[in-house]
């Protein structure tokens, strides 16, 4: 799914307006309808609704969309700042249809402390949509930190009031803090970040109809993977297959009191379908390994600690996973980095060495992964002032050297050479725990050695991940939840992943 700025939005909507047997009203009805639907399918026990209005086509949203409540069973109240103000051409249209409906009342800003707020009733924000570039002022700030201290359900229409569709708003911004965001159409890059997502809370995307001619023909570099796409890139099994069809792959990792993650790498390349997996390890290791992993093959690499990457060619290779920092290990692995050259995968401790000079960086393969979480990239690159500058640099990054950056976060990001940004939408808070990263190293490590492309290997991985991670918190809650039950669930996302490419072709 492509992931447009505000001003393509705006002429997304004037597209379909110009293109389709459709005008800019008629639009507008058929977005407040799917709004008025979703929460009239979802609030039935609040069906009380106090709507915030804007004077822009937000507003206009809202107006349309308060009628249709009311028509459905709501009891409605609207709020603008001046009933008799000036509105946008569209958003007059239909607050004059709402004044024309006897059961709905419309007042003021200033009316709305002494309103009796039950806790039946839901706060509908349809102040500012995508169109705002700048924090919110006087009575709009007011009542916005105002509602904040409500503890009533609040729904966004399109957007928090305050928050902008691509990113920071300079200032001190405030911003309403939503329960829900009923956005129309397609992600928005603020959605997606831990700074401006936190006022989001669970967000929704309505189809409205937008015109599928712009959207195919319309170049951006921001995108996010959801189910249907991550199904798109998924192989199915050859029948006649044998394992050597799978790749082989070699997962280097290990020290003394750290086995434990190349435990959980190796059992994460196995169950992801791998045709040989390799697990090269100290020798502390080797028993620990053999009883929980016996489908791997182990490879001394030293006795406490990796001191040597002796590696067959042919196998694809993911280092770092309790690896540790031993200056043996160091001086192995950055002597291996010299002179090996296909695409691999890092991660971790393998980061941490390569950090410590940043002459290191040139040593990483061209088209390999790395995966570092934010302080393993603010090591690596840099500090940033927030997501959105850290994004920036590792795009610069990405292509300077020709690399695929798995940024971890909550809606990790895939970024590619030519700087495209694949945000994930699977995954969730219970993934906030050591080995979860070990997990996906062994996950990429695996795909990339059954023949999947780097690009497709990183979005479909980080996809695989996430999405055994949210069955996992589904069956133990994201505080019980461990990384071995990611793992246990990898099984039943590929079940998904072959149910829904059979039944597309």
């Amino acid at each position: 799914m492509k992931i447009f700025t505000a001003g393509q939005i705006k002429s997304w909507d004037q597209f379909t307006i110009s293109h389709e047997p459709i005008n800019s009203i008629q639009l507008m009805e058929r977005a407040s309808m799917g709004v008025a639907n979703w929460i009239s399918e979802h609030c039935k026990v609040h069906r009380k609704a106090v709507v915030l209005c804007g004077n822009g086509n937000n507003g206009g949203d809202g107006f349309a969309m308060a009628r249709m409540l009311y028509l459905k069973g709501f009891d409605v109240d609207v709020f603008v700042n001046d009933p008799k103000g000036k509105f946008s051409e569209d958003a007059a249209v239909n607050l004059k249809r709402l004044q024309g409906i006897s059961g709905i009342s419309v007042g003021s800003f200033n009316q709305i402390e002494q309103y009796h707020f039950d806790d039946k009733t839901i706060i509908i924000d349809a102040l500012f949509g995508t169109g705002l570039s700048r924090p919110l002022a006087d009575e709009y700030k007011e009542l916005v930190d105002w509602i904040n201290k409500k503890n009533n359900i609040k729904m966004a229409i399109d957007l928090p009031s305050g928050l902008s569709a691509d990113g920071l708003l300079d200032g001190d911004s405030v911003v309403l803090k939503a329960n829900y965001t009923l956005s129309f159409q397609s992600w928005k890059r603020s959605f997606l970040h831990p700074e401006t997502g936190k006022y989001t809370g669970k967000v929704v995307i309505l189809n409205i109809g937008l015109s599928e001619n712009y959207h195919e023909a319309t170049e951006t570099d921001y995108f996010a993977t959801g189910d249907s796409f991550a199904a798109s890139l998924f192989n199915l099994r050859n029948d006649f297959a044998h394992k050597g069809n799978y790749g082989k792959a070699i997962i280097v990792g290990g020290s003394y009191g750290k086995i434990g993650a190349v435990v959980l790498a190796t059992k994460s390349v196995l169950k992801t379908g791998a045709g040989l997996t390799f697990t090269l390890a100290p020798q502390c290791g080797y028993e620990v390994l053999q009883t929980t992993c016996p489908e791997a093959m182990f490879i001394k690499g030293g006795e406490h600690f990796i001191k040597s990457f002796e590696i067959d060619k042919g196998k694809t290779v993911g280092i770092g996973p309790g690896l540790g920092t031993h200056k043996e290990t160091q001086k192995a692995l950055l002597a291996f980095l010299k002179d090996y050259q296909s695409p691999l995968v890092l991660d971790a401790d393998a980061l941490n060495i390569i950090s410590e000079d940043q002459k290191n960086l040139q040593l990483i393969p061209e088209n390999s992964i790395i995966t570092p979480h934010p302080k393993e990239f603010e090591r690596l690159f840099g500090a940033t002032e927030n997501s959105f500058k850290r994004l920036e640099l590792a795009r610069e990054k990405a292509k300077e050297l020709s690399i695929y950056i798995v940024l971890k976060d909550h809606h990790t990001q895939v970024i590619t050479p030519e700087g495209d940004v694949y945000y994930n939408l699977t995954g969730n808070a219970g993934l906030a725990k050591g080995g979860s990263g070990d997990i996906l190293t062994g996950i990429l490590t695996s795909l990339l050695a059954q023949g999947y492309c780097e690009k497709d290997t990183c979005i479909l991985g980080v996809w695989i991940h996430g999405k055994a991670a949210d069955f996992a918190a589904e069956k133990h809650s994201k505080e019980s939840m461990l990384p071995t039950d990611v793992i246990d669930e990898l099984g039943n996302v590929f079940t998904e992943l072959n149910r829904k490419t059979h039944r597309s072709l």
